[in-house]
């Protein structure tokens, strides 16, 4: 008994020592806003009833912890308490709400009641009393700060499409105007720049200027990240030979990008078909869906290889065997190059004709003067490998030989006219008719001129009346002559002009080692330098005329040579001849005789034998 009633009373201290002494509060500590509702300005302001300083420096208190300073340039938070057609009311705790036009949230369309948004004070009392709010400028306060942060952490920023510039777009973020390249809005070339106009998008910011405050954003390097990440997937599921399901996304003139979801592979224009073609718009169009097959792809650089042409068979496999030499086929001429044209007589499938194989004829010309891209020509089968795929044809073979008959059409001697095709330097051709061609050495071409090119004496495409010399049937080749068309005048100027005639002309031009004179157009003879001299031992000079004779004519290499100084040394030697005659005639007269002989043989006796005595 004695024990519990101890215990009851340690119970009482220990709870007398633990009730901690009551403060009191005032009514306005108690509930602020219930003070502040109730408290009488107008009294106060009236000095009606008088404020002790302790209640003056609480209520200041107050108003510092619970309203903002309605001068203060500082951006504060505030929470939008209702939303019109044409503004944002704004609790900031201020004495009143402020009010901030929908237009400074046309960046986010979604603001709605209870959001918390940033604002600046730019009225404090307008002309109605009315708080007015700025989000637009504290966001641009607080814009730089944000926008610097988003580049460096990479952070992805929500901005608004406002207009379309030269060479891109404005964005509004955080309030600034940043620049988004046209470069810079997809992976894929933009064919509408209006359409992303008043748009909400998602940017990353890739370059700041600090110094002209000037922002670059991309939208571009958001979608490349995640079709990045994309590519890694889907190229590490690819295997050769597969077929899988694509867009054409651009076409170029060396083949065809093809979305494959989320990563492109290229379809080089030797692959969309078997057929030529000379533009990959020949066979796709831009969204085109189609199947094609994977023929390589790099795992490091994410390049993939298609094809579409390799879904269907080779053409030269599904070649009739029927198709052999000699057949005639029909097709369209697709290329042209300088040694022939290739024929397409079937889709994919390709034969050459060698210019050669073109015409008869046997001088050169280019594929281009028989067909043209896209004519539908006829031929012959000249070879056929199925196993290189490779065919030729010929054009020619669908018409006839023209030598087949050209004993009877061009007989050696017959005479024609043709077509001067081209020259040599030691003759002209000329084509009589198509197949039919004729060689004219030089020296066929005139009976008289000495020409040392045949351009000196005809052009190409004249025509020319041509003689058949010889014709060499096996080895195709016929020899004409032009000159042989008349009579060999120097047939008549041999006589004409003979060994020790004599003419008078005019020195027509004087060369080396001598001079040239002109007897007539056909005529002309040469006169080496001693035999220009004169009688008087002075030489003939250029226009001046004199009698000369001819001391050489040769018909065959068409050379005649003249003379002046045999002329007067010929009468030389002839007074000469004349005055040795007289000479030995006087010579004989004056000449002793016999007996004139003996008679001074005598005396010359008698004189010896005189004087042994």
């Amino acid at each position: 008994m004695a024990e519990e009633t101890k215990n009851a009373e340690v119970q009482e201290a220990e709870a007398t020592e633990t009730k901690a002494p009551k403060i009191e509060q005032s009514p306005a500590q108690e509930n602020p806003e219930k003070f502040l509702k109730e408290f009488n300005w107008e009294r106060y302001e009236e000095g009606i009833e008088t404020v002790d300083d302790e209640k003056l420096e609480e209520f200041e208190k107050l108003v510092a912890e619970d309203f903002v300073d309605t001068l203060d340039d500082d951006v504060v938070e505030g929470t939008v308490i209702n939303i019109t057609d044409r503004d944002a009311i704004i609790d900031i705790n201020a004495k009143s709400e402020g009010v901030i036009s929908l237009n400074e949230f046309r960046y986010n369309p979604d603001l709605k009641e209870g959001d918390k948004v940033e604002v600046l004070v730019d009225v404090r009392e307008d002309a109605t009393g009315q708080l007015i709010l700025s989000h637009r400028k504290a966001r641009v306060i607080k814009a730089w700060d944000r926008v610097n942060q988003a580049h460096d952490d990479g952070t992805i920023v929500t901005g608004f499409v406002k207009a379309r510039t030269k060479g891109g777009m404005i964005v509004d973020v955080f309030g600034i105007e940043a620049f988004l390249p046209g470069s810079q809005i997809d992976v894929k070339p933009i064919r509408d720049y209006d359409a992303y106009v008043n748009k909400t998008m998602e940017f990353k910011v890739v370059k700041i200027n600090q110094e002209f405050k000037n922002v670059v954003v991309s939208h571009k390097a958001l979608i490349e990240a995640d079709i990045e990440e994309q590519k890694k997937e889907i190229i590490g599921q690819l295997e050769k030979g597969q077929v899988l399901e694509g867009v054409v996304k651009n076409i170029t003139s060396y083949g065809v990008f093809v979305d494959l979801g989320g990563v492109d592979g290229l379809v080089h224009i030797t692959d969309l078909s078997w057929s030529r073609i000379n533009h990959p718009n020949e066979i796709v169009e831009l969204d085109q869906k189609l199947n094609v097959v994977i023929l390589d792809f790099d795992e490091d650089k994410t390049r993939i290889q298609l094809g579409l042409k390799q879904l269907t068979k080779h053409p030269w496999d599904a070649l009739g065997d029927e198709l052999k030499v000699g057949d005639k086929v029909k097709g369209k001429v697709v290329v042209i190059a300088d040694y022939g044209a290739f024929v397409e007589i079937e889709e994919g499938v390709e034969g050459l004709i060698h210019v050669s194989e073109m015409s008869w004829s046997t001088h050169l010309r280019s594929a281009q003067d028989f067909v043209n891209v896209g004519d539908v020509v006829e031929a012959e089968i000249l070879t056929l490998d199925r196993e290189d795929r490779k065919m030729s044809l010929g054009m020619k073979q669908m018409t006839q030989d023209p030598w087949t008959d050209i004993t009877s059409k061009y007989p050696v001697g017959s005479r024609h006219t043709g077509i001067v095709r081209n020259f040599t330097n030691f003759g002209v051709f000329v084509e009589l008719e198509e197949g039919i061609d004729g060689l004219i050495y030089i020296s066929d071409l005139s009976w008289t001129k000495k020409i040392k090119h045949p351009s000196e004496f005809t052009n190409v495409g004249d025509k020319l009346e041509v003689v058949v010399l010889e014709l060499d049937v096996e080895g195709r080749k016929l020899s004409l002559g032009h000159k042989q068309i008349e009579d060999n005048p120097w047939d008549k100027y041999e006589k004409e002009f003979a060994v020790g005639s004599k003419h008078t002309a005019k020195i027509t031009e004087m060369v080396d080692k001598g001079a040239t004179v002109e007897f007539n157009d056909d005529i002309t003879a040469f006169i080496p330098t001693r035999h220009l001299e004169k009688e008087d031992g002075s030489k003939l000079t250029k226009g001046e005329e004199a009698e000369l004779q001819i001391i050489e004519f040769n018909k065959d290499f068409k050379r005649v040579v003249a003379s002046h100084m045999v002329i007067h040394k010929e009468e030389e030697a002839k007074i000469v001849k004349q005055a040795a005659k007289r000479a030995a005639s006087q010579a004989e007269e004056n000449k002793p005789t016999l007996g004139d002989a003996n008679e001074k043989l005598q005396a010359l006796k008698d004189k010896m034998e005189k004087g042994k005595k």
